[in-house]
């Protein structure tokens, strides 16, 4: 079973995309209006449809951390964690060995 409050916020999507696409609320839009044109009944459809796709798309993509994961010091604090020191560079590949110092 998945845990976690990502989890639920999609159940959540889920149970409020059934309840909007569902009848007693689709029976809002239902008229003989029309917005700039289009009936007002499709227009609300694709709204819909939309807020929702933008939702599931908002859910999914926000960085959250797992539940095994602990959080580090600096996201506990709300501060950008540093950047990685720099790499050292790479030892020297090159056949022919270094000359001595010079005196």
């Amino acid at each position: 079973m998945h845990k976690g409050l990502g989890s639920q916020r999609l159940v959540a999507l889920f149970a409020g995309g059934w309840v909007l696409f569902n009848f007693p609320l689709l029976g809002l839009w239902d008229r003989d209006a029309t917005l700039w044109g289009i009936p007002v009944f499709p227009a609300a459809l694709f709204m819909l449809w939309l807020v929702l796709i933008a939702g599931l798309a908002w859910l999914v993509d926000r960085p959250s951390l797992r539940d095994d994961e602990p959080a580090s010091a600096a996201e506990a604090t709300g501060q950008r964690p540093s950047a990685p020191a720099a790499p050292a560079p790479p030892a020297s590949s090159s056949p022919i060995p270094p000359s001595p110092p010079r005196a």
